[in-house]
Parts: structure tokens; C-alpha cells; sequence
């Protein structure tokens, strides 16, 4: 079976997982939707197109967004426990919003939040600070020193979003400690607008790589000798990675475990190919994190789970048996 015929496959399979995952996360909720209400009751109407649908399409772009970037990276470092959170991605981006958050930074640089400003540059610094930590001689010392950068990185803006909690006020220390959680919370598709001008960008612009990331996937020297731009790559992979992560958590929070996740899932059923993992993950990543919000809407009757509480629960224990599997892999090579 040719690549193309296996990508439409995967497509319609999971386009169909993501319809069905759509129809749950609308329906769940403090209170299942009534589909025939929709049509008469205006109460009912407003709940659903201001509060039920955008949150669903919100977490349908940052679960594709976190999904499809944890399969870049995965692809460019040749590791498949890369991901934007155990890399320090997610954990420079949190510092730099948190920063804007607790200091009631809300204005807008050339029409962008300064929010997106600060977790841009943070998770930039983040991806910058692990790559070259992890690099010797031009290769990146695959998984033990990359994981252990990427961690190293997480601990420092940890800390650093800690001294930021204690420096601001009661009720901006509380807003980013809500929001460090990992929330989708959102009225009216506004805010889910102003992601879209960023994320689907930054979204095409990594599957157009697919094919140049599964030639360096396969190996960096074939790559080069069929006309790949290596550094190019690296530089467009890097860049709009940190631009998806930042506005994922400027908006979300620290949503953990999405890319590790996602993009295994994916190789597992549709196999190896990064031109078929990179769209295949963005399609599931959608439908997870939708269907991960439905559960901790449902999960507790009178509160709600934080979303990136549920995925911490789930992602954790699959990156420790990734790493496990990693090892035994290595005794055996």
C-alpha cells in the first residue's frame, strides 16, 4: 500500500473518531445538551454556542496544535520521548505567561496579546537552552541527555514561575495558579478566533515539513544529499513549534503529555511514516483532548477536573513505560 493510500485510510478513520469525539464533548457537560431544546429554548441555545461549542473547539485546536508539534519534534530529535512539556517548551512558556499574567500585562504589541509575546519568548529561550545542553558535536545525544535538559529547563521555570506567584499580589498569584493547572475555560469564540490566526498557521506550515522531517528522520547525511536544508528545517520546525506551545499555554496552561502521547498512539497504528504521523496526529490529538475536557467535566458531579490534571494522569505513567521501553532497547543495541 502506497503512503497516499495509507494517509487517506488513516484520515478517514480518524476523521470519523474525531466526528464522534465531537458529539461526546458537546453532549457532556454540567448538563447533557438536549439536542430538541436547541430548537426552542433560547437558554439552551446560549449555553450551547457560547459556552459548550467553543470550549469543544478550543480544545480541538490545542490538542491538534500540542499533537502535531509533539510529532515534529519527535521526528527532528529522532526520539520518540520528545514533547513539547518534558523538553521545556511548555515549561519556558508557562514562565513567560505567567510573567504577564501576574503583572497585568494585557496590552497588545502590533495587535498580538503581550501574553503571546512573553510565552513566545519563553518558550523559545526553553527550546534554545535544551537543544544546545543536549548537543555534542553536532549531534544530539539521544534520549538520556536531551530528557535530562529538557527536565533541567522545566525545574528552572518552575522555580522561576514560583518567585513570579510570590512576588505579585493574592488575586494574580490565584489567577496564575488556576491557570498553571490547565484550564479551557472560555465564553464565545472570540479568544478561539484569535488562537486560530496563530495555530493554523503554525500547524500547515509543520505539516508542509512532513516530507524533509521524514528524510532527517531516516538519516541527517541521506537528507542533506537529496536536497534537504537542514538548518532550514531545524529553524522553521523550531520556530513555529514554540509558536504553537506559547499560544497553547497563554491560553490552556502546562496541558502535559498531549505530543508524547498522541504521535505513539498514532505510529502504533498507522506506522512509522512522518508524512502520515504529522496530519494523522493532529487529527487524533483534536479528538483526545476533547474527549479528555468530556471526562473531567463528567468525572466529579459537583466541581470540575482541571483538563491538564487528567492528562498529567494518563501521559505520566505512558512516558515512564516509554522510557523503560527506551532502555531495554539500548541493553539490546
Amino acid at each position: 500500500m502506497t503512503v497516499r493510500h495509507r494517509l487517506i485510510r488513516a484520515i478517514v478513520i480518524l476523521g470519523g473518531v474525531l466526528i464522534v469525539a465531537t458529539f461526546i464533548a458537546c453532549r457532556v457537560g454540567y448538563q447533557p445538551i438536549d439536542w430538541s431544546a436547541l430548537w426552542n429554548d433560547e437558554i439552551a441555545r446560549s449555553v450551547f454556542f457560547r459556552l459548550r461549542l467553543p470550549r469543544v473547539v478550543m480544545a480541538g485546536l490545542i490538542g491538534s496544535t500540542l499533537a502535531i508539534t509533539g510529532a515534529a519534534l519527535q521526528a527532528l530529535f529522532r526520539n520518540s520521548l520528545a514533547d513539547p512539556l518534558v523538553l521545556g517548551v511548555s515549561g519556558g512558556g508557562a514562565l513567560g505567561a505567567s510573567v504577564a499574567i501576574a503583572f497585568g500585562w494585557g496590552a497588545q504589541v502590533s495587535g498580538m496579546p503581550l501574553v503571546f509575546v512573553t510565552a513566545f519568548a519563553g518558550s523559545s529561550i526553553a527550546m534554545v537552552i535544551t537543544y544546545r545542553i543536549a548537543q555534542r558535536h553536532g549531534s544530539v545525544l539521544l534520549p538520556g541527555g536531551l530528557l535530562l535538559a529538557g527536565i533541567a529547563v522545566n525545574l528552572i521555570a518552575n522555580a522561576g514561575v514560583i518567585a513570579v506567584q510570590y512576588m505579585a499580589d493574592y488575586t494574580r498569584a490565584m489567577q496564575v495558579l488556576r491557570w498553571l493547572i490547565g484550564s479551557l475555560d472560555v465564553v464565545g469564540f472570540d479568544l478561539v478566533f484569535r488562537m486560530a490566526v496563530f495555530l493554523i498557521p503554525s500547524g500547515l506550515v509543520l505539516l508542509a515539513l512532513s516530507p524533509d522531517l521524514h528524510l532527517f528522520a531516516v538519516d541527517e547525511e541521506i537528507a542533506a544529499s537529496l536536497g534537504v536544508n537542514i538548518l532550514r528545517l531545524e529553524r522553521l520546525v523550531y520556530i513555529f513549534s514554540c509558536l504553537g506551545v506559547a499560544v497553547t499555554v497563554s491560553v490552556g496552561g502546562t496541558i502535559g503529555f498531549v505530543g508524547l502521547i498522541v504521535p505513539h498512539v498514532v505510529r502504533l497504528l498507522f506506522g512509522q511514516d512522518v508524512r502520515v504521523v504529522l496530519p494523522c496526529s493532529a487529527l487524533l490529538g483534536a479528538a483526545f483532548l476533547m474527549l479528555t475536557d468530556a471526562v473531567a467535566r463528567a468525572l466529579l458531579s459537583q466541581a470540575e477536573l482541571p483538563v491538564g490534571a487528567v492528562t498529567g494522569l494518563i501521559g505520566g505513567p505512558m512516558f515512564l513505560w516509554l522510557l523503560q521501553r527506551e532502555r531495554r532497547y539500548e541493553r539490546k543495541t
